[in-house]
């Protein structure tokens, strides 16, 4: 189910969106966004955001 990450230009990604959402939705793949050739962001299955979501909250230290 999980496939090798890939990189994409920000420019092929606007090309190819829905297929890049496919395949982090259906096949688990990471797609790092590239601009200049310098990784910006990522696509990836959602949970793995919330996986990284929650463990953002747990090493938040409690408010006042």
């Amino acid at each position: 189910m999980n496939e090798v990450a890939v990189e994409m230009s920000t420019a092929d990604v606007r090309a190819k969106l829905a297929d890049v959402v496919n395949a982090a939705a259906a096949h688990g793949r990471i797609t790092y966004l590239t601009s200049r050739g310098r990784r910006i962001a990522a696509m990836v299955p959602l949970a793995i955001a919330e996986q990284a979501e929650a463990e953002r909250k747990a090493a938040e230290p409690d408010g006042p």
